[in-house]
């Protein structure tokens, strides 16, 4: 396969597809990075990719089946009222054990298994693009009103406990909102393509921008960036694509390591008081 391939129609579906993901996910991720629930996105994708495993074997789709288990943990999460990761640990160590298990005792073997880690972007098709297109744009224009609540009671325990309903409500909206996002990128993207998108972004932007929409805008454009350059590269290297995409965010985050020590080095140690 070469660099000729991203001009075929048969991609243009998959590339839209997960394009639509590497905008959104990434904004998810600065908001669990803002409340401190980052593995939030490991741990629901582990549930996806169980309980899509489990959809398999009894015949039903990915698509359909991915979202039940991550939905069954944001909806678990929010009404045992889990704080802090966890919770969310805990889910990956269910969605592991599940995973495995499923896949040795079914006639799906493990091959199935490593489809759902590695992602079958590729193969996506019409209903996935639909699929992530009403989720991207309901993600849009439902941020506008989550994003104060969520941020003023980050900053404001208080109102938590003043508010509770109410505050309950749309952090129950924001888990579901989450939780369909990551069933979404684990079936189409893979589950730690989906994961690296919501956690290096977000943290590249928290390092980097000077305030809270900068981060947002930094960590959406991050995301698509290195989506667009890891999908050049899986098509003309003939790579599979979720690694890829890891292995570019990865190296995104190494560089801003390194640009960090290079500018503590430049700012010199702090002066020694008497």
């Amino acid at each position: 396969m070469n660099g000729d391939a991203l001009l075929d129609p048969l991609f243009r579906i998959p590339f839209a597809a997960g394009l639509l993901l590497a905008l959104a996910l990434p904004i998810v991720g600065t908001l669990l990075r803002l409340r401190d629930e980052w593995l939030a996105a490991l741990g629901l994708a582990h549930l996806a990719g169980a309980s899509g495993l489990v959809g398999l074997a009894a015949g039903i789709p990915t698509a359909l089946g991915a979202p039940l288990g991550a939905l069954g943990g944001a909806f678990v999460k929010s009404f045992g009222r889990f704080r802090g990761n966890t919770v969310y640990a805990l889910m990956i160590l269910v969605g592991w054990a599940a995973t495995l298990l499923v896949a040795a005792n079914t006639a799906l073997g493990s091959a199935m298994g490593h489809a759902l880690v590695e992602g079958q972007l590729y193969f996506a098709g019409r209903a996935h693009l639909a699929g992530t297109l009403v989720y991207v744009a309901s993600t849009l224009a439902l941020l506008p009103w989550m994003i104060p609540v969520l941020v003023r009671t980050r900053l404001f325990p208080g109102l938590e406990i003043s508010d509770q309903r109410s505050t309950q409500r749309w952090q129950l909206g924001f888990d579901l909102l989450v939780a369909l996002g990551m069933a979404l990128g684990t079936s189409t993207l893979g589950l730690m393509a989906a994961f690296a998108l919501v956690f290096v972004p977000p943290w590249v932007a928290f390092q980097r921008a000077p305030h809270w929409r900068a981060c947002l805008t930094m960590s959406a454009g991050l995301g698509i960036l290195a989506y667009v350059l890891a999908f050049a590269i899986a098509l003309a290297w003939d790579q599979p694509f979720g690694p890829t995409l890891v292995a570019v965010l990865i190296a995104v985050a190494g560089l801003t390591i390194f640009q960090g020590h290079v500018a503590a080095r430049r700012l010199g140690p702090p002066p020694v008081s008497s």
